[in-house]
């Protein structure tokens, strides 16, 4: 392990432990993920799966940083993909039962309704058809949704690399169609959309949308490094 593991791990210890072992901090985040749930979108993303990034980049080249990697652009990009993932969230997760209760599959007389079970825990409920609706839900989102993510992630990162990595060259405005152009559509197909959605992402998400609620938000902090990590070692292929 070399100085510079050390180092970035202290600094996550210092930025994530304190909200562990400190109750009022703790319950502080989760009054301003409920009543905020954009802005902390926002924040949890950027920070989270530009560290993911910044872990994949230390799997490839041995270092957290690197000469145009564009950590701040880069934690910007999350940041927005964030509040676009809670979009995603909030909309598929409120909608995607329907297609259960169209297929003439609902729950049994005197059970929570799919709605209900969606806000609750697995744990809780003990229902097959809560496990249903979560598979659903998590199939709906990464085959309509996920693709479309993705290519706006790979587009935005070509853009930042494009430009050095700099704030400035950030905030010029891309050639879109140049950036699409230049995708490496083949290496997205083989990798992330035929390897990490079917056996990745729809099983991560149905977990998710199972938990406890007051997990979900630890839960999904987690996926958002691994997809940070993804995405970057992806880079290379």
């Amino acid at each position: 392990m070399k100085k510079n593991d050390l180092i970035f791990i202290l600094a996550v210890a210092v930025l994530f432990l304190p909200f562990v072992f400190i109750k009022p901090l703790f319950a502080g985040f989760e009054w301003a993920t409920a009543h905020h749930p954009f802005i902390m979108s926002f924040l949890k993303f950027g920070i989270l799966a530009t560290l993911g990034e910044m872990l994949g980049l230390r799997i490839r080249t041995g270092s957290y940083n690197a000469p145009g990697f564009g950590a701040l652009p880069r934690a910007i990009t999350w940041g927005f993909l964030g509040m676009m993932i809670n979009a995603g969230f909030i909309i598929f997760g409120s909608g995607s039962y329907n297609i259960l209760l169209t297929l003439g599959i609902g729950t049994p007389d005197g059970t929570p309704t799919y709605a209900e079970m969606m806000k609750m825990s697995i744990f809780s409920t003990h229902s097959w058809y809560h496990a249903l609706a979560a598979f659903v839900t998590s199939f709906m989102q990464n085959t309509l949704f996920a693709p479309v993510f993705m290519i706006i992630h790979k587009i935005s990162d070509l853009h930042i690399l494009r430009n050095g990595g700099t704030l400035r060259g950030y905030f010029t405005r891309p050639c879109v169609t140049d950036l699409i152009a230049s995708l490496d559509w083949r290496g997205m197909w083989r990798f992330l959309f035929k390897r990490t959605i079917p056996f990745f992402w729809i099983p991560a998400h149905t977990v998710t949308y199972l938990l406890p609620a007051e997990f979900r938000i630890l839960f999904a902090a987690l996926l958002g490094v691994i997809l940070g990590v993804f995405m970057s070692v992806n880079a290379k292929k």
